[in-house]
């Protein structure tokens, strides 16, 4: 068992960069639309904050010599527990 391939983990790398980008870049769109997206400094620092960590989380999942099963459960994790923390303070879920 070895670290995931060099030329897929690029992909896996790009697509995910591509989506954080997304994701930070949509909020900013919406203010310029609505008045129901009021997003400051701090909000994008935070939602930055959280999807840097969830890439380094991603990364180290590619780089484990673990089975690829493992890998895709551990990247399923982080990205799980991305989502609970993003609804907690989008919406303060277990308020």
């Amino acid at each position: 068992m070895t670290a995931i391939a060099e030329p897929a983990a690029k992909r896996i790398r790009a697509i995910y960069w591509a989506l954080a980008a997304l994701v930070l870049t949509l909020p900013a769109i919406a203010m310029n639309v609505t008045a129901e997206v009021n997003w400051g400094w701090a909000d994008f620092a935070v939602m930055g904050g959280l999807l840097a960590l969830v890439g380094i989380g991603i990364e180290m999942a590619l780089r484990a010599t673990i089975s690829s099963g493992r890998r895709a459960l551990a990247i399923a994790i982080i990205v799980a527990a991305f989502l609970l923390v993003w609804a907690e303070l989008a919406v303060g879920l277990f308020d």
